[in-house]
């Protein structure tokens, strides 16, 4: 048997494993989350639903608690959660199939190092749904030094309808992912 030794050290977790949400709308919920995120059941018994769309055994997990209260963002906890999409495009269809199955975000804004929309679940907890916008974390290191984030630390709200008429244009990306590029009136 081989001798360990540990050592007391910070060692960071690997990855993000998954988040369970409490809902009071257990069906439509799971449903939802389904159509949002393009997941599937790995598990679901109409109490626990565990969802994934990639090689993990579950990202989310919908738990049934029917008698809870309503999501309540005046209180101490979780904001939202935020899923990142590989490319600008796979955001905008993503916007796009998710609007034709009436569900819309409540907010588009440009942080800087992200372009997102943000959507609310069957039970209010809002999801945020992403791209970087930088390719590099060179790049995203260089636009904080310029001070732009200090002065605009929330960003600037876009029309996801102009952006996708931009990206099927043919803009190109370095002006899309832009703050100020398809700016909401």
């Amino acid at each position: 048997m081989a001798n360990r030794s540990l050592k007391t050290q910070t060692v960071p977790p690997k990855k993000l494993a998954h988040v369970v949400l409490r809902s009071r709308k257990f069906d439509e919920a799971v449903a939802w989350y389904k159509t949002v995120l393009g997941a599937e059941a790995m598990f679901e018994n109409g109490f626990l639903a565990f969802l994934t769309y990639d090689d993990e055994h579950h990202r989310v997990a919908i738990i049934s608690t029917p008698d809870a209260g309503e999501v309540d963002h005046t209180r101490a906890g979780l904001d939202h959660v935020a899923f990142t999409f590989a490319q600008l495009g796979d955001l905008l269809s993503t916007y796009q199939r998710l609007k034709e199955a009436g569900i819309t975000p409540y907010w588009c804004i440009n942080h800087g190092p992200t372009t997102s929309m943000y959507y609310r679940d069957p039970d209010g907890t809002q999801v945020e749904l992403q791209i970087d916008n930088f390719a590099t974390d060179e790049a995203l290191e260089e636009w904080f030094e310029t001070g732009a984030f200090n002065e605009n630390p929330i960003g600037v709200n876009f029309d996801p309808d102009e952006l996708a008429r931009l990206y099927e244009a043919g803009e190109p990306l370095s002006v899309l992912t832009r703050q100020g590029t398809a700016k909401a009136g």
